[in-house]
């Protein structure tokens, strides 16, 4: 940044502009995150650079509101409360219970899921399989509805906060993975079958989690969890045809899979985790 002394003796001022360029790639999110971190201290203070920065009013205007009504309300919901003397930061708890996917639709659909599964099942038992095969589905669901600004009303503003990206598709996967496996942990037990056989889900819905977030270093959240869930899907009536039974993909050998594809997953995503969700923009 180049400045200059005032006439009189006055403080120096800057003269300094963002060029057209480099404008042009903080808009597209194509900065690294020291340079947009440097670009958005010189908006702060420079009304003619923040002039340059095209924006509807409109728009601005209801993202505001949709912030206000989503995240500043005056007394924190009960939920929030609760995470919060468990000890989590308030800042966080308040993006958890925000969190687009832990909304009514879609914990009324997890319900639904796994009510009609348990129902089918205790009524016969070749229903069993449904809620197996579906109890992983449904995180890979609720992370596909937690991030991104198709689905999150605020994630425009979210994305100008120290808690955007990465990071925050972590906290809100960890947030609709907890509340998945807590509803499916609570509805095995009332399934017609071993308790070995009824939690035979939990690995799989690991695995496939991590597959998710790891896809999502090199595609966008919701084609990341797509395509988790058509890989397990396939690969259950894969396996399920060549070996003979419904109960293959489910056996301990295929168990252990799941224990060491999870494991290694996660360690991929930790490695890769500033490349999380390339397909949305800063």
């Amino acid at each position: 940044m180049s400045v200059h002394d005032e006439p009189g003796g006055r403080r120096p001022v800057n003269t300094w502009h963002i060029p057209g360029d480099l404008l042009d790639r903080y808009l597209a999110g194509d900065l690294d995150p020291v340079r947009a971190m440097s670009v958005d201290a010189h908006l702060g203070g420079c009304p003619v650079c923040r002039a340059a920065v095209p924006y509807e009013r409109e728009w601005l205007e209801s993202s505001w509101q949709r912030l206000e009504d989503e995240a500043g309300l005056p007394r924190p919901r009960p939920a929030e409360r609760l995470l919060r003397l468990a000890g989590l930061p308030g800042h966080v708890a308040r993006l958890v219970t925000v969190t687009p996917a832990l909304g009514r639709a879609w914990l009324t659909a997890v319900l639904a899921v796994l009510a009609f599964g348990v129902l089918a099942a205790r009524q016969t038992a070749e229903a069993l399989p449904f809620f197996l095969v579906a109890a992983p589905v449904l995180p890979l669901a609720g992370i596909a509805a937690a991030y991104g600004p198709r689905v999150d009303p605020v994630h425009e503003l979210l994305a100008a906060t120290p808690l955007s990206g990465p990071r925050l598709l972590l906290v809100r996967s960890t947030a609709v993975l907890t509340v998945a496996f807590v509803l499916a942990g609570l509805a095995s037990p009332l399934l017609p079958a071993p308790p070995g056989l009824s939690a035979a889900w939990l690995l799989p819905a690991l695995a496939a989690t991590s597959g998710c977030l790891a896809l999502s270093t090199r595609l966008s959240v919701p084609a990341a969890a797509l395509t988790a869930g058509g890989l397990w899907l396939a690969g259950v009536a894969v396996a399920a045809e060549a070996g003979g039974g419904w109960r293959v993909p489910f056996q301990p050998g295929a168990q252990l899979l799941y224990g060491c594809a999870a494991a290694l997953l996660a360690v991929l995503v930790y490695r890769r985790r500033d490349r999380l969700d390339p397909g949305e923009t800063r």
